[in-house]
């Protein structure tokens, strides 16, 4: 489901939005719509890289569900980098160096839930201002 910050009425995703904005320095005009993913048991994401085009400096995660044991995210060419997120926690990372071209290293996947389940929201910044 996507959902921008306009038109969530409780103003969280405004809140998170703002924080990344802050940590970025890139204006909020520049992100996409929040992408939201919830995952159950069993269910992960397989490894993949999130950059597509020079114009895409990389997407902010965002925990939003404590209630995952194990659903880690995992930097496979990163020295087996594995980043277990807690309810609340952001998770921001570039996915290309600044010439444009793709960071091996961002290549990531999330970790199968093997209880409960786990809420992501994703927040995808560009170099150029998006349509909300």
């Amino acid at each position: 489901m996507f959902i921008s910050a306009s038109e969530d009425k409780t103003g969280t995703l405004d809140v998170i939005e703002e924080k990344i904005a802050r940590a970025t320095m890139i204006p909020r005009t520049h992100g996409e719509a929040f992408n939201v993913l919830r995952y159950n048991l069993g269910q992960r994401y397989n490894s993949h890289y999130d950059a597509f085009s020079a114009a895409e400096y990389g997407p902010q995660k965002s925990q939003r569900n404590g209630l995952n044991m194990n659903g880690n995210y995992d930097f496979e060419e990163c020295v087996g980098l594995k980043v277990k997120p807690q309810k609340g926690d952001g998770l921001l990372f570039y996915s290309l160096f600044p010439n444009g071209t793709i960071d091996p290293t961002s290549l990531h996947g999330s970790c199968p839930v093997i209880k409960g389940e786990k809420w992501v929201a994703t927040k995808w910044i560009r170099d150029e201002e998006q349509d909300d």
